[in-house]
């Protein structure tokens, strides 16, 4: 046997037995929802039954970010220290999610009123066009009166850099889509020391993001997936409860 067809058999023999001992595998995780997730991130649930986002072995903790808000004040992540606080990304003239979205943050906000350690952190992705006054309109036309909500604006490519590599919730101009830009209409959900926390599914992984856009009333999208909001208001009362 010459030199190329033994390895050829070689290689043929090492594909084989991974295929027998690692294919069933991958293809138990696949049915159980776990491939993905597992692969690149991992959860601490040491601090009671909320999940840490664990990524390359650190805490994914908020990136440092600075923007004007709604009252024209520059407003930084040193300003939620000691806060449970949610983030989302939106603009004023969404056709679509935003709406739900800021209604669902406006009824949470009902439930936390008594709470001076709770807020929301509303970052526009079409800072062009939302100014702070834009924005003051917008919180009087929904009702936000939580001191600790800021609805924020500046630098565009500073804010997509913070939704997209810092959160990791995609934000994009797309010309063609209503309203002219997309997004996810998530929310994440940050403890007193500033680290992002949700809690488990039943797969045993960090659901990491609460589904902002279908309300409690609701109860499901057009495709099934169900509502969060209720979930999320028993996460945030949890990291209330926690002690710094």
């Amino acid at each position: 046997m010459d030199k190329n067809k033994y390895t050829y058999v070689w290689v043929s023999f090492i594909i084989l037995i991974f295929g027998i001992i690692f294919i069933p595998r991958i293809i138990e995780r696949v049915n159980k929802g776990t491939v993905v997730e597992s692969d690149r991130m991992s959860i601490d649930t040491n601090n009671g039954d909320l999940a840490y986002i664990i990524v390359n072995k650190e805490k994914r903790k908020v990136p440092e970010f600075a923007f004007i808000n709604q009252d024209s004040l520059l407003i930084t992540n040193n300003d939620y220290k000691g806060k449970v606080y949610l983030v989302e990304f939106f603009f004023t003239t969404c056709p679509s999610i935003c709406p739900i979205m800021n209604q669902n943050l406006v009824q949470i906000q009902s439930k936390f009123e008594d709470f001076e350690d709770f807020g929301v952190a509303s970052f526009t992705i079409n800072p062009t066009y939302d100014t702070p006054t834009v924005l003051k309109e917008y919180a009087e036309k929904y009702g936000i009166t939580n001191l600790n909500w800021n609805l924020m604006t500046g630098d565009p490519e500073g804010i997509y850099d913070l939704a997209n590599s810092g959160f990791n919730i995609f934000a994009s101009e797309v010309p063609n889509a209503p309203g002219g830009f997309e997004h996810a209409g998530l929310f994440a959900l940050v403890d007193k020391n500033g680290y992002l926390r949700s809690r488990a599914d039943e797969f045993g992984n960090p659901i990491i993001y609460y589904r902002g856009a279908i309300s409690e009333e609701a109860g499901v999208n057009d495709h099934g997936e169900k509502e969060q909001i209720g979930i999320l208001k028993e996460d945030i009362q949890k990291l209330l409860e926690e002690k710094l």
